[in-house]
């Protein structure tokens, strides 16, 4: 099945937590949480004006674990943060700092993946372990022009899924899904059986259906944040991200007459 995960910020509103029961209820595989951070390199301008949305009301780390955590027994599926270095990193961990501590808090608040986009995969090693140790799936990112052999190194320790990144540019709605998505799934899907989710710019139930095609799922995440900026309720995101389940299911259940023809063709890839 293909895989939609959509992206939230954590406090974004005071009832954020009933977006992340909507994504659920909507059909959402896991949900990306985004953990507010004043200097969001990789995000475009919804998703920094969301983080600073909620950092204005005073959101920190601890008060999304805490709601995470509150609301544990309304959640089913997976909650992978998304955050930056500095917010991993910081303090010493005899002061109750650093990768190890941050990565126990995440999954004493149920969280069971963790992105951190400024992280290189070689200088991931102690973060790589902290994950681990506290059972939480460490996901490594891709772009398309990651070359080769740091491509095979990134399916090699990728935990749980790889993220492609559609675009070489920040996070943000687009018209058009970018031309090198495909390549790059086609790519990926050569050195891992992970599966392969392909984010950045996918704004649209068709965009996704055609990045599905090529990967293995979607991250959806300006789009979304996008409403809720604007205005939009819980059950307006149900709604919106029923849509885009519902164009993935389409693409499931076109699969098998796709497999049908390429064996047909002589392709074996």
């Amino acid at each position: 099945m293909k895989r939609l995960n959509p992206y939230l910020t954590g406090g974004i509103t005071p009832d954020w937590i009933d977006y992340l029961i909507a994504f659920q209820e909507a059909g959402a595989d896991a949900v990306e949480i985004g953990l507010p951070f004043s200097d969001p390199m990789l995000d475009g301008a919804t998703i920094q004006q969301a983080s600073d949305q909620a950092l204005r009301r005073g959101v920190t780390v601890a008060s999304i674990l805490a709601d995470l955590t509150a609301a544990r027994d309304r959640i089913r599926i997976p909650l992978i943060a998304m955050t930056y270095a500095n917010l991993v990193f910081r303090g010493a961990p005899a002061h109750g700092g650093g990768p190890e501590a941050f990565c126990r808090r995440l999954a004493d608040a149920g969280v069971s993946g963790l992105i951190v986009p400024d992280v290189p995969v070689d200088e991931a090693d102690r973060l790589d372990e902290a994950a681990a140790a506290a059972g939480i799936d460490l996901v490594l990112l891709a772009a398309p022009v990651t070359p080769g052999d740091r491509l095979a190194e990134i399916g090699r320790r990728s935990r749980g899924f790889v993220y492609a990144v559609s675009v070489m540019d920040t996070t943000g709605e687009r018209a058009l899904l970018a031309e090198t998505a495909a390549p790059l799934a086609r790519r990926i899907k050569e050195v891992t059986d992970l599966p392969v989710l392909i984010g950045f710019g996918i704004s649209t139930p068709a965009q996704a259906a055609a990045a599905a095609r090529a990967g293995d799922g979607v991250v959806i995440g300006a789009a979304l944040m996008r409403r809720v900026l604007d205005g939009a309720s819980p059950d307006d995101l149900r709604a919106e991200v029923a849509a885009f389940r519902t164009a993935l299911d389409q693409v499931d259940q076109e699969m098998p007459v796709a497999r049908a023809h390429a064996e047909i063709s002589g392709d074996r890839r």
